[in-house]
């Protein structure tokens, strides 16, 4: 997964006039916080890494791992894989499959991409939301990657990474009444979105953790990230004395709710009810298949 910011190409608050007040309501009316819990994920993540390249004793051996995955130690750690979470009922793997990965090249993409996409997240909507995004849309990833593979496992934080694309682009959608250049933003992100799903449909790559997790995170950022609106913001800071109407859009209520009621209601899915869905993970082409070739 790439790394991704397009922060910088959204713009201030949209007005004409005033701009000392507007900069005055946007610097005393949102809270930035202190980004701890990003970086703590990336260190948990690191550690990890290095305890599973210890134990499959990297710095002794002539061809080490640091490129590859190997699947006996990976699923002894926790790597999702589908016979052990539905016979053997290990559930928890659904959740430790998140914080594993295969090789120093899929750590180092996953942790950049981190960095770049969670702290701003975090800076703006606080470690609360975000670290229920982030972990939610893991779970997410993890349950819709666990209906479709059954063949091969599962590690890696991408389901969470793209929760958390998915909760920039409902966030944009949501609060498009106080960005401006909110085309610009939004098709910046779209592409990123889709080169990154496209990404997936190569060998290797469990783009149904990507697509579970964009998905989650997409819902959530409705539920989690809506921002009260500029013209509440202004009449509670220029006009303190007086009672106004709500402060958020009534579109803003009913994505609310739609997103509430999807995420749960949940669904049965797999490869029986779905016989094309496995093409989003993987497209066969003249120079490789679909069975680790």
């Amino acid at each position: 997964m790439a790394a991704v910011d397009i922060e910088s190409r959204r713009g201030g608050v949209k007005r004409n006039n005033t701009s000392s007040a507007s900069t005055y309501l946007m610097e005393h009316t949102e809270t930035q916080w202190t980004s701890w819990l990003v970086p703590m994920f990336v260190v948990v993540n690191i550690s990890l890494f290095v305890v599973v390249m210890y134990l499959n004793d990297c710095p002794d051996r002539k061809h080490t791992r640091l490129v590859g995955k190997c699947v006996a130690r990976l699923k002894e750690l926790g790597a999702l894989e589908w016979t052990e979470v539905t016979v053997n009922h290990q559930r928890w793997r659904l959740i430790t499959c998140i914080w594993l990965h295969a090789g120093v090249i899929h750590l180092l993409v996953n942790m950049l991409t981190l960095v770049f996409i969670g702290i701003r997240l975090e800076q703006q909507f606080g470690f609360v939301r975000i670290g229920i995004l982030y972990l939610l849309s893991g779970f997410g990833g993890s349950v819709l990657s666990s209906l479709f593979i059954r063949n091969d496992i599962s590690v890696g934080a991408s389901g969470a990474l793209f929760g958390l694309l998915g909760a920039m682009l409902s966030e944009l959608i949501t609060n498009w009444t106080i960005y401006t250049n909110k085309a610009m933003a939004l098709l910046t992100l779209l592409v990123i979105i889709a080169i990154n799903l496209a990404i997936g449909i190569l060998p290797h790559v469990d783009n149904f953790a990507n697509i579970g997790g964009f998905l989650i995170g997409f819902l959530l950022g409705f539920v989690l990230l809506p921002r009260p609106q500029l013209e509440w913001l202004e009449r509670r800071n220029l006009q303190s004395g007086t009672r106004s109407e709500s402060k958020y859009k009534p579109y803003q209520y009913v994505l609310w709710l739609v997103s509430a009621v999807l995420l749960v209601s949940g669904g049965e899915n797999g490869n029986e009810h779905c016989h094309w869905c496995h093409y989003l993970s993987c497209v066969p082409t003249s120079r490789w298949d679909c069975n680790g070739n």
